[in-house]
């Protein structure tokens, strides 16, 4: 089993209020970015829509939530992959 996307852990990790998070391509495909809190209720969403093969980069702005650890997920078509990161104010 392989994926066809590769994500990063997030950097600065902890971080207040933004971080980076990086994930590359491997090809093209409708991209999906959230994030969960702990309890798994979903805090942040965003629609990237399709991209092409490559290296990208999400900004995180976590100014409007508490502190605590976050998991993030990317979707593409086919896959789905999650870190945590943790947001300290």
């Amino acid at each position: 089993y392989t994926s066809d996307f590769l994500l990063y852990q997030n950097y600065p990790n902890p971080f207040n209020p933004s971080t980076k998070i990086e994930y590359q391509l491997l090809k093209a495909s409708d991209v999906k970015f959230n994030v969960f809190n702990v309890l798994g209720e979903k805090v942040f969403e965003q629609n990237i829509g399709n991209q092409t093969a490559g290296s990208y980069k999400v900004n995180f702005d976590g100014k409007n939530l508490p502190s605590g650890v976050y998991v993030y997920s990317i979707y593409t078509d086919e896959n789905r992959l999650s870190r945590k990161m943790m947001l300290m104010k």
